[in-house]
């Protein structure tokens, strides 16, 4: 496969999907789309439309029989993931997932033993943050020794606004889900409890939603992780960590970029969105993926990340609910994902 172009099938088309179709076909390098796949038939027609060679489909089982398709990315709705994600293992394809894995850790935990079937990864779970150029520099300092052992990391995860049909739920899992995924990275580190505190919701949320929350975890390694999700602080778009060490303190995600002085002020731009905040991060990540593809290679975040933060999503949920401290039970994490 090193030798020839890779053929990748985006399944769903929605705001994700569309955006690694415009980046497989103009920013990286190394694949091209062959196919869409989107239940919307109309959508999927106009999305092919704008990528020679590209076939649509309404049925993912469809695109994986064309011959043209070599790997699949997977960027529809979280509860279509699983069965995507099986047939692609039949049928010994690279898949790159974004998140979540599947909704739930009993799902993600038959997707772990389709896998493990094949003797060898093959999916790649979509936590772009892990290739950010910030957290990759905090992972290697932390990974140095030279601040010491961390004992704390405090994180900040702000959005503009949210839909209107979010939930207490959704805080957890299609937000906090993020600094899940990178607490058990920067740390090297499983979480082993979760707590949920609540103060007085914001008059800026929608009706029904408790937001902000203060999100508490503690892990394996003896660290404590509290994330602020403000889900609609109505200003901008931030992600932020500090990792308080023995030796020491780092920090990222501050946004320092242009800065302006004019009538009397001082100040710069916060950026609006995820897909902006994370540009260089997503090509880094699917650049990644297309190319331990084309080796015959699977890198990056396994399907047993994806499990794990299901499982503590699921932890966290319960806290949200009971307003307790709550365990995470994780599986024995199989041979293949070690």
């Amino acid at each position: 496969m090193t030798d020839r172009t890779l053929g990748v099938a985006v399944i769903g088309t929605g705001m994700m999907g569309a955006d690694h179709v415009r980046r497989i076909d103009r920013v990286i390098s190394g694949a091209r789309v062959t196919a869409v796949v989107d239940i919307d038939e109309e959508r999927a027609d106009a999305l092919a439309a704008t990528t020679e060679g590209c076939t649509a489909y309404t049925d993912h089982a469809a695109a994986m029989a064309d011959p043209a398709v070599d790997a699949v990315l997977i960027a529809s709705p979280g509860p279509a993931h699983e069965a995507a994600l099986l047939d692609a293992l039949a049928r010994d394809l690279p898949v790159l997932c974004e998140k979540p894995l599947t909704p739930d850790a009993e799902s993600a935990l038959r997707v772990l033993e389709a896998e493990q079937k094949l003797g060898r990864r093959r999916i790649q779970v979509g936590w772009m943050r892990r290739f950010d150029s910030e957290y990759l520099r905090l992972r290697a300092l932390l990974e140095s020794g030279e601040l010491g052992r961390p004992l704390l990391l405090h994180c900040r995860h702000r959005n503009v606004r949210v839909h209107d049909y979010f939930t207490d739920e959704m805080l957890i899992t299609d937000a906090v889900a993020h600094e899940i995924d990178c607490t058990r990275w920067l740390l090297d580190q499983e979480i082993t409890a979760v707590r949920v505190l609540r103060p007085v919701p914001s008059s800026g949320a929608p009706e029904g939603l408790s937001d902000p929350q203060l999100v508490l975890f503690e892990t394996d390694g003896g660290a404590v992780v509290n994330v602020e999700m403000f889900a609609t602080c109505g200003f901008g778009y931030q992600v932020q960590a500090e990792a308080v060490c023995e030796g020491g303190t780092a920090r990222i995600g501050e946004g320092h970029g242009l800065m302006t002085n004019t009538a009397g002020r001082w100040g710069g731009e916060i950026t609006q969105d995820f897909i902006a905040r994370f540009a260089d991060a997503y090509d880094r990540e699917v650049q990644s993926w297309v190319d331990a593809a084309r080796r015959g290679e699977t890198t990056g975040p396994s399907a047993w990340d994806g499990y794990a933060v299901a499982a503590v999503c699921e932890a966290g949920v319960r806290a949200q609910v009971s307003g307790e401290r709550v365990e995470v039970s994780l599986a024995e994490r199989p041979a293949l994902y070690r």
